[in-house]
C-alpha cells in the first residue's frame, strides 16, 4: 500500500486542491488579498547547515499584491498529536527561509517573505497541543519576556468539522468527507461529484492523484479483508463500487455472524464458568451451615466473579453465614 502520508502529499501537490484550502478552510479576510491564480508549488528539497534534509514537504508561494506569501503544509497528515508541534514547524519554517536566502530569492537588503504554517491533522481523538510557541516556554516577568520567540501555526482539525458545515464544493470538504466515510454508498456520493467536478482534460493529473489515493489508501482502510480491484479512472472506481456493494454487504453479514457465533461460544463458556462457580460455593455453604435464606440466595447469585471467589476461600474459616457474608 502506498504510504499514507505520501498520497497525501500527491493530493496536495495539486494547485486546484491547494485554492479549495485557502479559499474554503482559512477564513480570514487577508485570503481575499491573494491572487490564486499565481499559485506556484516550491521546491522543498532542502539541507540545513548540519546536513539535515527535509524532503518530503509540501510548500506553494502565492502573490499576495506586488510581494509573495508562502504555505507550508504540514502533511505527515498528522494522526497522532504532537505536543512539540510549534517548535517543530519553527524549524522548518526557519529552513526554508535559510534556503530562501541561500538560493538568492531574498535579495541583499530585502525582508523575508511570509510563511503560512499549517498543520492537517485526520487523528481520531481530539488535538491538544499548544499551537503557539509561547505556551510550550516557561512562563517569564518583566523584560525578560520581550525576548521569547513568537510563532504560531494554524491547526485543520479533521473531526472538528461537521459534515453539514464543509464548504460546498470544494475538494478539500470531499478528501474530509470520503476520510469520514463508513459505507460504500457514502463513497460513492463523493467520488460521483468528484466526477462532476474534474471534467476538464487539464484536470487529468488530479483525477488520477484521486483515483490512486481511494483505490491504495482509503478502499482498502473502508473494506477491510475485500480485495480491491484495479481501477485507472474515477469513473471505474464508481462502477466497482456499483456493482460489488451488494456483494460486499453480504460478505460483511456473513463475517459478522461468524463474528457473532465465536464471541457468543465464548461468552457462553464464560457464564457456564461463572455459574458453575456460583454452584460450587452455595453447595459448600449448604453442607457448613445448612439451607440458604432467600435474599442470601439472591445475594450471590448477583455477586461479581471477584466477591465470589472471595466467599469460597473465606467459608474454610468462617464461623457463620453472617460472618461470611461481612
Amino acid at each position: 500500500m502506498v504510504d499514507h502520508d505520501h498520497s497525501y502529499k500527491h493530493l496536495f501537490s495539486h494547485p486546484d486542491i491547494v485554492e479549495d484550502l485557502l479559499k474554503g478552510f482559512v477564513r480570514e479576510d487577508w485570503i481575499n488579498d491573494l491572487d490564486l491564480t499565481t499559485l506556484e508549488k516550491v521546491n522543498g528539497n532542502y539541507v540545513s547547515d548540519d546536513l539535515r534534509e527535509r524532503a518530503n514537504d509540501v510548500i506553494w508561494r502565492v502573490r499576495m499584491g506586488p510581494d509573495w506569501l508562502y504555505v507550508y503544509l504540514l502533511i505527515e497528515f498528522q494522526s497522532t498529536d504532537d505536543r512539540f508541534m510549534a517548535l517543530r514547524l519553527l524549524i522548518y519554517v526557519g529552513l526554508l527561509y535559510q534556503d530562501l536566502i541561500k538560493t538568492g530569492q531574498v535579495p541583499a537588503g530585502s525582508l523575508l517573505p511570509p510563511v503560512l504554517p499549517i498543520v492537517l491533522y485526520n487523528g481520531e481523538r481530539p488535538w491538544q497541543s499548544p499551537d503557539t510557541l509561547e505556551l510550550l516556554i516557561q512562563p517569564v516577568r518583566g523584560g525578560l519576556r520581550r525576548y521569547l520567540p513568537g510563532f504560531r501555526y494554524l491547526l485543520l482539525d479533521e473531526q472538528t468539522f461537521q459534515l453539514e458545515d464543509l464548504p460546498a464544493s470544494n475538494l478539500v470538504s470531499a478528501i474530509f468527507r470520503l476520510e469520514k466515510s463508513r459505507t460504500p454508498e457514502d463513497i460513492r456520493t463523493v467520488v460521483r461529484e468528484l466526477i462532476n467536478w474534474l471534467k476538464q482534460p487539464q484536470q487529468d493529473s488530479l483525477r488520477r492523484a484521486f483515483t490512486v489515493w481511494l483505490h491504495r489508501v482509503l478502499l482498502p482502510a473502508r473494506l477491510p479483508g475485500i480485495e480491491v480491484p484495479p481501477v485507472n479512472q474515477l469513473v471505474e472506481v464508481d462502477n466497482m463500487l456499483a456493482e460489488r456493494v451488494k456483494q460486499w454487504t453480504r460478505e460483511w453479514e456473513e463475517q459478522g455472524l461468524k463474528k457473532g457465533r465465536r464471541e457468543g461460544r465464548r461468552e457462553g463458556r464464560r457464564e457456564g464458568l461463572e455459574q458453575g462457580k456460583i454452584q460450587l460455593l452455595t453447595e459448600l455453604i449448604e453442607t457448613k451451615f445448612g439451607p440458604l435464606a432467600p435474599e442470601t440466595r439472591k445475594q450471590i447469585q448477583q455477586a461479581d466473579p471477584s466477591q465470589i471467589s472471595r466467599w469460597t476461600k473465606n467459608i474454610f474459616t468462617a464461623n457463620s453465614i453472617e460472618e461470611l457474608m461481612r
